[in-house]
């Protein structure tokens, strides 16, 4: 079997992980096998992470509308649910959005969802 040579191939390997490493900590930032640990770890949390964004941004509209519609006179549970009956297709994020920015929208569409028959 013939003999191969690795070195521009290896080098090009060590020179993604150090790149990907820039600005990592003392050694993580510097030593081929410290680097490829934290760069493999940073990796990982990052896919993780994409998902847990969408979690967490949905906690964040969902406390904010609860703020608002309390402040309104009404339930969380008890809003979505009116606004279900009622035929309002608004989404979370574009309630909070509505919550911060434009109350008095918001309070109209509370009515709405109070208005709306219960069960």
């Amino acid at each position: 079997m013939p003999r191969v040579k690795r070195s521009l191939t290896a080098h090009k390997k060590r020179r993604k992980i150090l790149k990907a490493a820039k600005g990592f900590f003392l050694s993580r930032s510097r030593l081929l096998r410290t680097a490829t640990e934290a760069v493999d770890h940073a990796m990982a949390y990052a896919y993780r992470d994409r998902k847990v964004r969408k979690r967490d941004f949905r906690k964040l509209w969902i406390a904010r509308i609860n703020a608002a519609a309390r402040m309104n006179g009404i339930t969380y549970s008890r809003l979505i649910d009116g606004m279900n009956k009622a035929g309002v297709e608004i989404d979370r994020k574009m309630l909070s959005e509505l919550a911060i920015h434009d109350p008095h929208g918001f309070s109209e569409i509370a009515t709405l969802a109070k208005g709306a028959p219960q069960a």
